[in-house]
This record gives C-alpha cells, structure tokens and sequence, in this order.
C-alpha cells in the first residue's frame, strides 16, 4: 500500500487552515531539513521523525490541521525548554505538547524554528539523560516548583 502524501491529507481542509498547515511544513523542512515526513493515517497528522542512526528515527514532531486551527505538536514536549510558556498540554496529557495557529494568529517563524530545533534536542538525548531530566522534573513538581 502507498503512503499517502501529506497533500491528500491536507486536501479536506479548509483553504485557510490548509495555508497554516503548508505555512508549518515549510518551517520544520527548513529548520530541520533531515527529518522524514510522513502521514500518520490513523492519527490523521503529518508526523516528522529525525535519523538516530541508520535504521532508528524519533518522532519529534507533528502538523495536525483541524476545522479552527492547526497544531503543532511535539510528542516529547514535558522536556522541551520553554522559557517563554508557548507550548500547550501541561495538565490534558503526560508528555505531548503543542503550540496553536490559525490565519490570524501565527508565532513567529524564528520562535517556532528554536521550539523545532529544541524538540530535535530532546529527540537526540540518549535513553538515561531522558530518565534523568522526567525525574528532576517530577522532585520539582513534588516540590511544587513546577505546574
């Protein structure tokens, strides 16, 4: 069966919301021009993975245009550096966070290539750094230092 292209996927929505998404997928390419683009049919997303090595990738990111906006996602995003509070999820899910765009509110180009180029960070940390830093993270919440 035949992936199919993230311009099939994209061709249901809506003219504005399709912009916002083709507005995205050119960010990340750019920014981060390794990463494998690919449609996650059952999530409905365009999802991006970065090379580990020769055969293991990361998912690190995802584009998902619904009918009011269109979010950019970041499956790791509890560990992503963000000093500024732009990403969205602390409290509805364990570890994903995303940032939300419509025709009219849109984050700067270059503040969503460094939210990319973190997520890559994050993606590259090896399995024991990762432990390390959900750790230091929950003591911080245990001590109420954290959200």
């Amino acid at each position: 069966m035949d992936a199919l292209p993230p311009e099939a996927l994209l061709e249901n929505a809506s003219p504005p919301m399709r912009e916002v998404a083709e507005w995205l997928r050119d960010l990340v390419r750019r920014t981060l021009p390794e990463v494998e683009e690919r449609v996650r049919t059952g999530w409905g997303i365009i999802g991006y993975d970065i090379p580990l090595g020769r055969r293991r990738t990361a998912f690190i990111a995802w584009v998902w245009a619904q009918p009011e906006h269109v979010h950019l996602g970041f499956p790791q995003g509890h560990l992503m550096r963000d000093p500024n509070g732009l990403l969205d999820g602390a409290g509805v899910t364990k570890r994903a966070r995303w940032t939300t765009h419509t025709p009219t509110e849109r984050l700067p180009d270059a503040t969503v290539e460094g939210l990319l180029r973190e997520a890559a960070r994050v993606a590259t940390l090896s399995r024991d750094e990762r432990v390390a830093m959900e750790m230091a993270a929950a003591e911080a919440r245990d001590q109420g230092d954290q959200p």
